[in-house]
């Protein structure tokens, strides 16, 4: 038997009856991935969430209600749906609780859940760090959540960071924490000039958490390649966006972690040929919050209107979003990194009664086209969006549910988004909750 028959045939078996999604924003985030996941997730039997932290606010609207969420993956909704807290996400314990608990309150089960015993921990050292650093920074801060985010992740980096398994061993913890924690109050207190912390309290704090977490805590890189090769539906979920990956994102404005395709395959413990139907998340228009380039940007009574219009005001943090035209060229840079099968169209319904719309189709430095994306954010914000010019389509669309039945010109915007990124489209969001969607490619079977 050759050795290529043996590689073909392990190779066409685990590919045989799988069958995962993918849901990535493709701009600097709030594109609406939680409703898409939620949607999504009515026909997946796993959900995983693969990077970020509690800075990262999906939102979901259902029977009314309005569910904001920062580390439960958006399919927490579905009772039957196994949801996964992944190996790359940074989990602050208290917080989760916390979320767990009003959830719980609200009637949503969360017994379903799942957690990485290789997930990072947050402790309140990342987060008087975080705070610490944006507050020297001044003039030249990130616009970080300040959740303690980065420096958590730093410490992955630096090796150093506890995992939720040294969490559920009281020895190991204890000893680790005792090591963080004289090294991280001297660095508080002697280089950012705050106050640290007392050991012994926040040993006592999280050793609670780690009692009330642990039936949910688990080997999830097993879990989830198993999950696939048993052919179940499984949905992975982004957090943030494409442009706010800290390789290939506008840095340093960027999160820190990698909120891409190549990002969910680490960050979930899986093999890159796991990963079919990537969606890349883009909402009709374009919207940045905190620091950065960002060349479609409007200063003027059409940004307000949208930002009013749209309630374009962070999850978690509840700062007013800034507004511009979609910039497809973006777009375009996002399904080059992530290789995208289908565009997720949302938030199409803001668009309706606009007389005209306005898309990036590419940027111009004196008078010369950029094919590129650029590195360099000082060149970046030198570059001038070469618009095309669209009709408003000036009806309402949130009633259809068929892609044929949307207004011809309504359509015509739509399609110039695909032709100019090179994506198909898969879905188009016509406003908040689970019933207004229009599906155009089913990518999961029940």
């Amino acid at each position: 038997m050759s050795t290529q028959f043996l590689r073909d045939t392990v190779y066409n078996e685990r590919g045989k009856n799988m069958a995962t999604a993918m849901v990535i924003g493709a701009q600097w985030g709030d594109e609406g991935k939680g409703k898409i996941v939620d949607y999504l997730a009515a026909k997946a039997d796993v959900v995983v969430r693969s990077q970020g932290g509690n800075n990262a606010g999906h939102t979901v609207v259902t029977g009314g209600k309005v569910y904001p969420l920062r580390l439960m993956p958006s399919g927490i909704m579905y009772e039957n749906t196994i949801c996964v807290v992944g190996t790359g996400v940074v989990i602050d314990p208290k917080s989760l609780i916390e979320e767990m608990r009003s959830l719980e309150e609200k009637g949503v089960k969360t017994h379903h859940l799942q957690i990485s015993t290789r997930a990072q921990v947050v402790f309140p050292y990342h987060i008087r760090q975080d705070e610490a650093e944006e507050a020297m920074k001044g003039s030249r801060k990130i616009g970080t959540t300040k959740n303690g985010i980065g420096p958590c992740y730093a410490d992955k980096i630096n090796r150093i960071g506890i995992r939720i398994c040294d969490l559920m061993d009281k020895e190991v913890f204890a000893e680790k924490l005792k090591y963080n924690l004289e090294y991280k109050n001297r660095v508080l207190e002697k280089l950012y000039g705050v106050e640290g912390f007392d050991y012994e309290k926040m040993l006592k704090d999280y050793l609670e958490y780690a009692e009330i977490l642990r039936p949910f805590v688990k080997d999830t890189n097993y879990n989830v390649d198993k999950f696939i090769k048993e052919g179940k539906n499984v949905l992975f979920e982004g957090a943030q966006a494409s442009m706010l990956d800290c390789d290939n994102g506008t840095y340093p404005y960027v999160t820190s972690s990698h909120p891409t395709a190549g990002g969910a395959c680490i960050g979930a413990g899986i093999g890159p040929h796991n990963m079919k139907n990537i969606f890349g998340v883009v909402k009709a228009y374009s919207t940045r919050v905190g620091e950065g380039p960002f060349p479609t940007e409007l200063h003027d009574e059409t940004g307000d209107y949208i930002r009013n219009l749209a309630h374009e005001f962070g999850t978690v943090t509840g700062r007013p979003r800034r507004v511009g035209w979609l910039d497809a060229r973006a777009v375009r840079y996002a399904a080059q990194l992530n290789t995208f099968d289908y565009l997720a169209i949302t938030r199409l319904d803001i668009l309706d009664q606009m007389d005209e719309i306005k898309i990036c189709v590419g940027y111009e430095y004196e008078g010369k086209e950029i094919k590129e994306y650029p590195a360099d954010l000082n060149f970046l914000s030198k570059l001038k969006p070469i618009y095309k010019t669209f009709e408003g389509w000036k009806e309402k669309i949130s009633d259809i549910r068929e892609y044929d039945k949307l207004p011809q010109k309504a359509k015509e915007y739509v399609e110039a988004i695909a032709e100019i990124t090179g994506v198909k489209i898969g879905i188009v969001s016509v406003g908040p909750t689970r019933e207004e969607t229009i599906v155009v490619k089913d990518v999961f079977k029940k």
